[in-house]
């Protein structure tokens, strides 16, 4: 496979030199087929730059490189202490680059400047750290308790792994899946979004100059239903991991059933109800429940898209939560008082627009926003709240993955808990009140992965992340993540005991 160039482009000022090629076997090469495909800014709708396309023949070049790393590299035994340094150099390349690796976020996804610099890239780092930290600690246990037999077990690197990840945090979603995959011994195969690409490559970059071994991450740029479907069906890959969708993860399901039944993890899609009770602090709950939408211009799995609110509270919540809503400063990504940017391509605009003209065909009432608003060329809607919604509707059934919240009131305990659970998703969920009785019962009583005391929409690396339901299997970050990457292996020793006799 012939070398790829990088390509220098300019980013609100800055000049940053960016890979073009395929990340195989510890170069930037070019695809077999030759392709590209283009890169587009979604602050503008114009392009950025073109890179190279993956098809099948490379994902089968990327596994066979991964493949020998495991044996000829060592990788899947070598010192755990090793695996941590290189780990942490990652971690300490992405601190020395920042406002180059910062810059590429914002462009290629419409995040703002401030949410990249100040949360999108230090959680990158921690992550890297804080698995870096596990590589010597994945140890198995001892049993002397069964009587003339000593036995124990072991938790074993599972192979190469594939791993395919989203367009809405795509630095943030590279790390999630590389980091806990390489602690514990694997490869990498790995696939970013198409509209979002160029962080990964950025990265790739970094992990080349940090002294992995060759093979140990590879990256194959390119769409679902060519590389994304490859990396699923392939027989020579062991587990795969994706995070995007309900719908490709029931496509992921059956294609690990098709090929070699490879180990899968999903996390899926949501739909989050955020419970406001009487006795919970107004503006506090305010205050999380617009970060619940906000965040990432309500691109994210676990926003609070349902907020329930109860009756006793409703209009003086309804009328600081519009008011709140109304501050939010829509505009360019690098601009300093921008809150939020474009929503990251031209069909998720106009899917959002879509589900807007839905809620109105329904009959929803259009309480705040619902429009586009023209920049440049951009992909800018403002943010959206919808009242007078029944529980049937598309906006409150589907994951809309944009910045639209739906309200509703509620009388009694009980009512919310059902209407809460109404839904085939189970990611997250929210509730606020001051009594912590009811907040353990109700926090028990909701069917979601994670649930949010007086708070919402925060995710930490130390603390394992996924859905119940429709939302996903298995669990990311924490430790959880390191036993979706390890096989437990059990060995016996006989310590006396004599054959059965038959």
């Amino acid at each position: 496979m012939p070398p790829a160039a990088s390509k220098t482009i300019a980013v609100n000022g800055r000049d940053i030199s960016i890979p073009t090629g395929l990340f195989i076997n510890g170069e930037f090469v070019e695809a077999l087929g030759h392709g590209q495909f283009s890169v587009e800014d979604p602050s503008t709708g114009k392009q950025i730059l073109s890179i190279s396309e993956g098809q099948p023949e490379d994902v089968d070049v990327a596994v066979k490189a991964a493949r020998k790393a495991l044996k000829d590299a060592a990788w899947a035994s070598s010192d755990p202490t090793y695996r941590s340094k290189l780990l942490n150099k990652l971690a300490d390349l992405l601190e020395e680059n920042i406002e180059d690796i910062v810059h590429l976020e914002c462009a290629d996804t419409g995040k703002t400047y401030r949410q990249c610099r100040n949360s999108d890239l230090p959680d990158t780092v921690e992550t890297l750290r804080y698995y870096a930290g596990w590589t010597d600690k994945v140890l198995g246990q001892t049993n002397f308790t069964i009587p003339e037999t000593f036995a124990y077990t072991r938790r074993e690197p599972i192979g190469v792994c594939g791993q395919i990840i989203p367009w809405n945090y795509p630095l943030l979603m590279f790390v999630w899946k590389i980091a806990p995959a390489l602690a514990t011994g694997n490869t990498v195969v790995i696939k970013s979004a198409e509209t979002t690409p160029l962080s990964a490559l950025k990265v790739c970059e970094y992990i080349a100059q940090a002294g992995f071994p060759p093979g140990t991450v590879n990256l194959v740029s390119g769409f679902g239903k060519t590389v994304g479907s490859a990396i699923a069906h392939h027989m020579d890959i062991d587990k795969l991991a994706f995070t995007g969708s309900t719908a490709t993860g029931r496509f992921i399901l059956k294609a690990s059933a098709l090929s070699n039944l490879k180990k899968v993890t999903l996390e899926l899609g949501g739909k989050g109800p955020n419970i406001i009770f009487p006795d919970a602090d107004l503006d506090e709950a305010v205050e999380w429940s617009a970060w619940g939408i906000n965040m990432n211009f309500g691109q994210t799995c676990h926003a609070g898209t349902r907020i329930y609110i109860h009756e006793e509270i409703y209009d003086r919540f309804l009328e600081k939560f519009t008011e709140r809503m109304r501050k939010v400063n829509v505009g360019h990504p690098f601009d300093q008082s921008t809150d939020q940017g474009p929503v990251n391509s031209k069909m998720q605009y106009n899917k959002i627009l879509g589900y807007i003209e839905s809620g109105k065909a329904e009959g929803a009432e259009l309480h705040l926003g619902g429009e586009a608003i023209d920049k440049s060329g951009g992909y800018y809607i403002l943010p959206t709240i919808f009242t007078n919604v029944s529980p049937n509707m598309k906006i409150v059934r589907e994951e809309i993955f944009g910045p639209v919240v739906v309200i509703s009131r509620f009388s009694t305990e009980s009512e919310v808990i059902a209407l809460a659970n109404d839904t085939n998703y189970g990611l997250a969920a929210g509730v606020h009140t001051k009594d912590y009785e009811r907040a353990v019962r109700v926090t028990g009583a909701l069917q979601a992965g994670t649930t949010w005391v007086n708070m919402y929409s925060f995710v930490h690396w130390r603390v394992p992340f996924g859905g119940y339901k429709e939302s996903g299997i298995g669990r990311e970050l924490g430790d959880a993540a390191l036993e979706s990457y390890t096989n437990a292996k059990a060995v016996y020793f006989n310590m006396g005991m004599k054959a059965p006799q038959y």
